[in-house]
């Protein structure tokens, strides 16, 4: 019988887990608990931090619900989520880059025509992002589905309000020819949610709560790698602090400001605009 030390504590504990009936299973947990312990001895934890900690990873848990999602925000400003993302998205250098998915996607969001308008009436500056979507070989992507969400101008997405109804999300279809359009308001940069524990923990720091103007977008289209991305507007605050690493310069777009006129989509509007313009390009599945 071996009797457990501060020298062969992790040596033990990594064996144990090292009897996972899953290989894999059993690679990540014995690493999981070797750097967990190095951790633990690098800082020589105390054990009014460990308690610490246990009660913050209790409080993040019991915050969350299926809409907030506070272990994801925990690690996206830990830039867990984008080395993840990072190692997981190797495309090519000519294909549109991918990024964090966020706390604030939700499934099942109404599909709109060419150019509809998923703002419904919602204050803000109109802002139309249109484009193609193509392969790494410049074939157009017909088909494709676009899923969009954003924050109003308040920086609330709908997961965070009171809300019945589908807010600022909507699926939208390329058409044969790959083009899309998308009717919108301009985003506008915010805060994270400060009011739980990751809001508590950034408040022990320097670092900034924002994140620059941003529109998400979700693409899982058949035979193509899932791309998870946003666009950026171009001189929008936060850009260069984002709190969630989320930013990449091939990301930023300019919002172009356009005079009552033809938009688009085909139409036209009584008042000022904003044009994005940008295509997605899809690196092929495998």
């Amino acid at each position: 019988m071996e009797l457990v030390t501060e020298d062969n504590i992790t040596d033990l504990a990594a064996a144990r887990w090292g009897t996972a009936h899953d290989p894999r299973t059993a690679q990540v947990l014995t690493a999981l608990v070797r750097h967990l312990h190095s951790f633990a001895r690098e800082v020589r934890l105390t054990e009014a931090e460990w308690m610490s900690a246990i009660q913050w990873l209790n409080r993040t848990g019991q915050i969350s619900d299926d809409k907030r999602e506070e272990f994801i925000l925990a690690s996206d400003v830990l830039g867990l989520s984008m080395l993840v993302v990072q190692m997981n998205n190797r495309l090519d250098p000519a294909a549109t880059p991918a990024t964090v998915l966020g706390p604030f996607h939700i499934d099942g969001s109404p599909e709109l025509g060419f150019g509809a308008d998923m703002s419904d009436g919602l204050p803000g500056a109109p802002l139309y992002v249109h484009g193609t979507v193509r392969d790494l070989d410049g074939k157009p992507v017909g088909g494709a589905v676009l899923d969009v969400w954003q924050a109003d101008t308040d920086g609330a997405y709908e997961s965070q309000l009171d809300v019945d109804e589908a807010r600022l999300r909507a699926k939208y279809t390329t058409r044969e020819d790959g083009t899309y359009c998308v009717r919108t308001i301009a985003p506008l940069g915010y805060a994270i949610p400060m009011d739980g524990p990751v809001g508590e923990l950034i408040s022990r720091t320097a670092i900034s709560h924002f994140r620059p103007a941003h529109v998400h977008f979700l693409l899982a289209v058949p035979g193509y790698a899932p791309l998870i991305t946003h666009l950026f507007r171009e001189g929008a605050q936060y850009l260069d602090s984002d709190v969630v690493f989320g930013t990449k310069a091939e990301l930023v777009v300019r919002f172009a400001e356009r005079p009552p006129g033809a938009t688009p989509d085909g139409g036209s509007s009584d008042v000022p605009w904003l044009d994005a313009r940008y295509d997605f390009v899809l690196q092929p599945e495998g």
